[in-house]
């Protein structure tokens, strides 16, 4: 299902590539999520969406790392599911903390921060092979998962904080749908029973 997800996102991107720049506009107009005006099936619709390939590669590459073990622990189609749902919520959030945008909110972001929340909950101390840049090398580091985890999230809380000062809040990055999205996350797994028991394998972040 992790596959699928990413699979499904893939090609709408590249259908959003072959789109005229008007016509790509008119798309995440009418598919993206405007909290002003807002149609319900968006908070479906706008996570399958992205504003560059960037956008789309870091969103996979997270969802890819975080996604495989959490489909292990709950099964395909609860996966699929819990994926939405944290979608959803992310979506929600982010329209209760700037309710009166006009800017489309696209991007799988607030799901896959869900994924992260719920690895969190049931995955904290499995360990993360994680690329560090030091100067001009790179190289890796064993962590445990709380630890990317737990300085991700610092990081969106106090990102989304700071921009509730600003007097246009509606940016470049919806801080609180990842914010809703990995505490949406991290509460509904901790309802969810694991389908089998998991086994340790290193990830790479």
């Amino acid at each position: 299902m992790t596959l699928i997800i990413i699979a499904l996102n893939v090609l709408v991107f590249l259908y959003e590539v072959t789109r005229t720049p008007v016509g790509r506009e008119v798309l995440i107009v009418h598919y993206g999520m405007i909290a002003d005006r807002v149609h319900w099936e968006t908070l479906v619709t706008s996570m399958f969406l992205h504003s560059g390939w960037w956008h789309l590669i870091g969103n996979m590459w997270f969802l890819w790392v975080y996604g495989r073990n959490i489909e292990d622990l709950f099964g395909s189609v609860k996966f699929l599911f819990f994926y939405l749902a944290c979608g959803i919520v992310a979506g929600l959030i982010q329209m209760a903390a700037d309710p009166h945008s006009v800017i489309p909110t696209i991007g799988a972001s607030g799901a896959i921060a869900g994924i992260m929340g719920a690895y969190l909950s049931k995955l904290p101390q499995s360990r993360i092979v994680t690329i560090i840049f030091l100067f001009i090398f790179f190289t890796t580091l064993e962590l445990p998962a709380y630890f990317p985890l737990i300085y991700w999230f610092v990081i969106q809380f106090f990102n989304g904080i700071g921009s509730l000062d600003s007097r246009q809040m509606s940016g470049q990055i919806a801080w609180f749908a990842h914010i809703g999205g990995f505490v949406g996350g991290w509460l509904m797994a901790r309802l969810i029973k694991n389908r089998t028991r998991y086994l340790w394998r290193p990830q790479m972040n």
